[in-house]
């Protein structure tokens, strides 16, 4: 442990440097000049200060000041020194966050019995951090595990919906992927981007409970059959409610909002602006985005400029305007992603 020692004094300072070597068994660190002293502690941090009262430049008060307002600096603790016996210089160091104090002359014995009980409130103080740091460490760990069952979870109900629907898987890892993109361009963070790529994916669970017969149809819909379509953002809502996860709740909030349109006309609940969750709105441009340029058993795949020029086209009645700016903003990372994960590839799972 080191004990930092602060006296304009030599004499002092080398009867302090031999009782901390010799009797305290710490490695001493002195200096004859106060601002030598606090510029070392800005890079270092002692175990224990003794700082004398009477100085140049910084005194002892001063000292104890400028070393509190360091980083991580609050809790070392601080002896000082001095041959005054004035109560008001003691009342001013315990208010500047001085711990004890030792009057000059220095008794030996009482130096070392105050000098060991503050290295040993020091070392104690140390242990407590290690500890707290140690179950900060667990809980991180135990987090982390919670995160990838729940992203597990995710990857399965996903792959579930896969076999029942027309598009491929690397639709919904475009899809997330642009999510995140924009995510990022509005400057939410890291972890709000992840809980959008991640939750992204299950927009279209409740296609699970949507027959064959219409999902599967490659001609226009009826009415009827596609009132029966609507049903699955209700559907997937009721599928992943009720969860504790943020992860699940997310996902629920987009799979009930993701066919709401800023002017009101979407559904299932015919929400308008702000009132439409900025996740849902976020995944519904890119969703109607990735399959406008995809290839489909009844169409074509639009090019990347046709495609934003009918994002643009439905700007406050689809889309949110402003949201579609930010989209722009976004392109061409979009369009890399879009390059990197073709109808070709196949992602791995890790990845979805």
């Amino acid at each position: 442990m080191k004990v930092l020692i602060i006296d304009d004094n030599e004499m002092n300072i080398a009867l302090l440097k031999n009782l901390v070597t010799k009797a305290v068994h710490c490695e001493p660190v002195n200096f004859t000049h106060s601002p030598d002293a606090l510029r070392w502690c800005e890079q270092e941090t002692p175990d224990l200060v003794l700082v004398d009262y009477m100085m140049p430049e910084l005194n002892g008060l001063q000292f104890i000041e400028k070393f509190r307002q360091l980083q991580g600096k609050k809790d070392i603790p601080i002896v000082m020194i001095t041959a005054t016996g004035e109560k008001e210089i003691r009342y001013k160091a315990l208010e500047l966050g001085a711990n004890d104090f030792l009057n000059k002359p220095i008794d030996n014995a009482e130096f070392i019995a105050r000098a060991r009980n503050m290295l040993a409130l020091q070392e104690s103080q140390k242990a407590l951090a290690n500890r707290a740091e140690w179950l900060a460490e667990e809980v991180r760990k135990a987090t982390a595990e919670i995160v990838s069952r729940e992203r597990e979870v995710i990857f399965r109900l996903t792959k579930a919906a896969e076999y029942r629907s027309p598009e491929t898987g690397s639709h919904i890892l475009r899809m997330a992927l642009y999510s995140k993109a924009i995510a990022r361009t509005l400057g939410m963070s890291e972890e709000d981007q992840d809980l959008i790529l991640t939750s992204a994916p299950m927009h279209d669970i409740g296609k699970v409970g949507t027959p064959d017969y219409i999902l599967l149809k490659t001609e226009a819909l009826t009415d009827y059959e596609y009132e029966i379509m609507k049903e699955h953002t209700v559907m997937g809502y009721e599928i992943l409610q009720g969860s504790k996860s943020p992860l699940l709740q997310k996902a629920a909030e987009i799979a009930l909002a993701h066919h709401e349109k800023y002017d009101g006309s979407g559904y299932p609940k015919g929400l308008k602006g702000e009132d439409i969750p900025l996740s849902a709105q976020i995944c519904s441009i890119c969703d109607v985005f990735d399959a406008l340029t995809s290839p489909r058993s009844y169409k074509r795949a639009w090019s990347s400029d046709e495609a934003l020029t009918e994002i643009e086209r439905r700007s406050g009645t689809h889309f949110d305007p402003g949201l579609v700016r930010i989209f722009k903003k976004t392109l061409p990372d979009i369009l890399s992603i879009k390059d990197r994960y073709s109808d070709n590839t196949h992602p791995r799972e890790d990845e979805n």
